[in-house]
């Protein structure tokens, strides 16, 4: 066992420090060298266990299990087994062995890759840490601490295992890496808490791989190894599915539909020509040939190439790749899950609206930018109090703000505007800029003679400002005559009001009623209840120092911010809605500010439904896929419930793509379709578990690459109903010659394998770089799990494959009987196909005849047409490719045959185009 800890250990934080000593049978001395060392042997080290995945052995042997690799491999052996038999060169054979050994070193190159999210992990624990054993502090590695052990943390260090905090000076620690929300948290050993407490709200407990940020503490290790919160995400990475993308179903279904296919077609032609009284010889040799004729062997290479084309499209909007085939799966997605903080909001609090006297000042203005508009309207006063308030309170209040805060507002050296410390504080001073106060002059003014730091505790902070002149005080007037210096305090508005006795109302400095009280208490509620982040501001004239109570203090007003939402993430959530797909937000923040960023940006109403963690945990499977079924806001999540929330949407058969930045969020990265990593603000944990890392960290850079995954998609159904269509002739044509009576096999395998190779492939290359089509975005998701010859595909690669073989069987027929049995009738089989296909790759491109489209808007693949038809020609009349290929120079005649064969091939493409828009045409008006 890597790590344990005792049973009980969930509940911690519900226990009395004495009591969580005795449960560890430890003190406050700490454990004996020997007594660790029994704990260690029982346990095992600290360390997280990581999985060994599969070796590169097994990927490359995996790379020969596909259906159609096997198949190729069967039929090279029996090529090279007749070809032997006859006494030739077995090039055949040899030619498609290079071939397959090509696929599967591409498909190995594509999936080998290391298990770098679990060493990721391991790498944040820390080497070495203070811990008292044998009655001192001493430093031991991390690996070698057990359950009941006392660890000692100060500022800068990283929590080496799970803990129940003992005691603690002013501890702040940041646990975004393990739930996601990047805020200190102020810890309390003192705290009891409920059993059911989650695990976002135990301040009383410490977390492996989470950071001390400020102050000092001491805790009992409860918990180690795998045993820990960040063990168990470790786990959930292990054991996570790694689902394959729709693309990869579909070309497994693809490659099942083949195989089967062309061997109950090879068995019909050789039951039904040896019936005719065919030589087995030959009937193995058409047999062989079909076989290679039905595999699109150049397909994966295709494949990946436009998949790699789609990768530099996206990097160019943003979206970094790291899994080719997530590329396509982006265009199927039908559900997106995003955490709200940096990705549907800005990652900057900014103050939304100010409460002075009896006044409401919404603030506007653009992020941190300077200047903006305070446009004050009048709520309804209190009893016995003046409406309005007095010329200075809302810049006293502002300059409180700045004063009472030790964020700087920056311009770095390109002209952008930055916060320099807390983003909460940082809001203070971007507020009064917009009001023309600038933090740095309005403090070089004022200085600050003493303080008392915010402590979660107080919920508070104080401060003692010099102002020997008096002039920060003028708004005060007579309450603060005489005065040289003046205490500003800021915090929770329940704390802050409950140490004022006056106000500042229309008229000036006024005393502070119940009623005026519980006024006051009301606004703060309703700004909470609007999902802001409320603090109430305070001040006291002539208040001596931090020795004495802070009371009788005047209250100067209440500020609400708010992480706002991207400008541009309503646009990017309503061409979601516009494109079928369901945007979801699961974010570790409080559900009212959950539920404003969600109506503000379209994602749900004002009064739509927020399910919270503690709730998804008593949810059954079943509860659970009906639930996120039907909600698209959740708060207050655990890491474990992401997992959940994206494997209950898998099983209602959606396409997911889920975005984190945190370790948190690396269990359902792997496990969603598109896991979605943060570049800027996310860890290395879930850069490595993720398919796709934004570099801007921007909800609207996931649905620039969904754009670019359904363009890829699409470009993948073109080249895939061009291939298979010529597939598909060639596999008639070839069956058609024995059982016509024809002697020989019309192609052999290796001239096969251009067609398929060349031929097919670089036009297929071509067709990848086509351009997007008008709407892309408007259309429904590919259904999931959609067969790759849904929607279409399938009719025409069966209705153009066997066109295009009557054709081609007509011409050889006719060449057959018009020359000799050794004549040229072979290689104009082969060249029609060929140049025929140059006219399907042409007319591929849409499904609108070509005359309506610009024939420039793909200039590769007129290039890529009139290469492949160079190329075809030289195989005819370079000796040394003729004779290696087995063609024969074709004359004039024949060429011109094989040209006007092909034209007609093209002609009744374009036909079948015109009559399909006509039925489409004619059933609307119908309608």
């Amino acid at each position: 066992m890597n790590g344990s800890a005792p049973a009980g250990s969930a509940s911690w934080h519900a226990l009395p420090p004495q009591a969580c000593l005795e449960r560890l049978q430890a003190d406050a001395q700490g454990l004996s060298t020997a007594g660790a060392a029994r704990r260690l042997a029982d346990n095992g080290p600290n360390r997280l266990e990581i999985s060994e995945g599969r070796s590169a052995l097994q990927i490359l042997r995996d790379q020969f299990s596909n259906v159609m690799l096997l198949m190729l491999l069967a039929v090279a052996a029996v090529s090279g087994a007749v070809s032997l038999h006859q006494q030739e060169f077995p090039k055949d054979a040899i030619a498609i062995l290079v071939i397959v050994v090509l696929n599967g070193l591409l498909g190995y190159l594509q999936e080998s890759r290391a298990q770098k999210a679990l060493l990721a992990l391991r790498d944040m624990a820390q080497p070495l840490v203070q811990v008292r054993r044998d009655g001192r502090w001493q430093r031991i590695a991390s690996e070698e601490l057990v359950p009941g052990d006392l660890i000692r943390l100060e500022a800068g260090d990283r929590v080496p295992a799970d803990g129940r905090l003992l005691e603690e000076a002013d501890l702040g620690v940041r646990e975004a890496a393990l739930t996601g929300e990047a805020e200190a948290v102020f810890k309390r050993a003192d705290l009891l808490l409920e059993e059911g407490t989650p695990l976002l709200e135990r301040q009383n407990c410490l977390f492996q791989g989470t950071e001390v940020v400020r102050g000092r503490g001491v805790a009992l290790v409860t918990a180690t190894g795998m045993a820990t919160e960040l063990g168990q995400i470790a786990q959930m990475i292990n054991t996570a599915g790694g689902e394959e993308t729709p693309l990869q179903q579909r070309l497994d279904g693809l490659a099942r539909v083949l195989v089967i296919s062309a061997l109950a077609l090879v068995a019909l032609v050789v039951l039904v020509g040896w019936l005719m009284g065919q030589p087995l010889l030959n009937l193995l040799e058409v047999s062989l040939s079909m076989a290679v004729a039905i595999v699109p062997e150049g397909l994966p290479a295709v494949i990946t190439v436009t998949l790699a084309i789609g990768t530099q499209r996206m990097v160019r909007r943003a979206a970094l790749i790291r899994r080719l085939p997530a590329v396509e799966a982006l265009g199927s997605v039908t559900v997106i899950c995003s955490d709200k903080t940096g990705t549907l909001t800005q990652n900057r609090q900014v103050v939304q609206e100010l409460r002075v006297g009896t006044l409401a000042v919404a603030v506007s203005g653009h992020g941190y930018e300077p200047r903006g508009d305070f446009r004050p309207r009048e709520l309804a006063a209190p009893d016995a109090a003046t409406p309005g308030a007095p010329d200075g309170a809302l810049q006293l209040l502002l300059r409180a703000g700045v004063l009472c805060s030790d964020a700087e507002l920056r311009q770095d050296a390109e002209g952008r505007w930055e916060i320099l410390g807390d983003p909460t504080e940082g809001a203070l001073s971007v507020v009064a800029e917009k009001a023309g106060i600038d933090d740095f002059e309005l403090r070089s003014h004022f200085q600050r003679d003493a303080e008392i730091p915010f402590s979660s505790e107080r919920q508070l902070m104080a401060v003692w400002i010099d102002d020997p002149l008096g002039a920060l005080q003028t708004p005060l007037a007579e309450a603060a005559a005489d005065s040289r210096r003046l205490l500003i305090s800021k915090g929770a508005p329940e704390v802050i009001i409950s140490g004022c006795n006056r106000w500042i109302d229309g008229s000036g400095v006024t005393g502070l009623t119940q009623t005026q009280r519980d006024w006051w208490l009301a606004q703060a509620r309703q700004l909470a209840a609007s999902g802001l982040r409320v603090l109430a501001f305070a001040c006291a004239p002539h208040h001596p120092s931090p020795d004495h109570p802070l009371e009788n203090q005047v209250l100067l007003g209440l500020m609400a911010q708010l992480d706002p939402a991207r400008p541009e993430v309503n646009h990017a959530v309503a061409t979601c809605r516009g494109a079928g797909i369901r945007p979801v937000m699961i974010t570790g923040d409080h559900p009212l500010t959950a539920r404003a960023i969600g109506t503000a940006i379209g994602l749900s109403e004002a009064d739509g439904e927020v399910v919270l963690g503690r709730d998804l945990e008593r949810f059954d499977e079943s509860a659970l896929r009906e639930t996120v079924a039907r909600c698209n806001v959740y708060a207050r999540v655990p890491p474990e419930q992401k997992l959940r929330i994206v494997k209950a949407l898998q099983a209602n058969g959606q396409v997911v793509a889920m975005t984190g930045d945190g370790v948190n969020d690396a269990p359902a990265l792997k496990q969603a379709h598109i896991g979605v990593a943060m570049g800027i603000t996310g860890t290395e944990v879930s850069k490595e578990a993720a398919d796709m890392v934004l570099l801007d960290d921007n909800f609207a850079t996931i649905v620039n690459a969904v754009e670019e995954g359904r363009l890829v998609y699409a470009n993948i159904r073109r080249f895939v109903k061009y291939i298979l269509g010529s597939n598909v002739g060639e596999l008639i044509t070839i069956a058609a010659a024995p059982l016509l009576g024809l002697t020989g096999v019309p192609m052999t395998p290796l001239q096969i394998l251009w067609m398929n190779l060349v031929t097919d492939g670089v036009p297929a290359l071509a067709l990848a770089l086509e351009p997007a089509e008008e709407g892309l975005m408007q259309r429904s998701p590919a259904r999931p799990g959609e067969s790759i010859f849904a929607r279409g595909i399938g009719s025409y690669i069966l209705r153009i494959g066997v066109v295009f073989a009557l054709i081609t069987i007509a011409m050889m027929v006719w060449a057959y009987r018009t020359h000799a049995e050794a004549g040229p009738w072979r290689t104009m089989v082969f060249t029609t196909l060929c140049l025929a296909q140059m006219g399907h790759a042409l007319s591929a491109r849409s499904d609108l005849p070509l005359l309506r489209l610009n024939p420039l808007s793909n200039p590769w693949l007129l290039g890529a047409v009139l290469l492949t038809s160079a190329l075809q020609l030289t195989l005819l009349y370079v000796p040394a490719l003729s004779r290696f290929f087995g063609t024969v120079p074709l004359s004039g005649a024949d060429l011109l045959v094989c040209l006007g064969v092909s034209l007609v091939f093209f002609v009744y493409l374009e036909l079948d185009k015109l009559r399909i828009l006509w039925g489409h045409r004619h059933r609307s008006d119908a309608v």
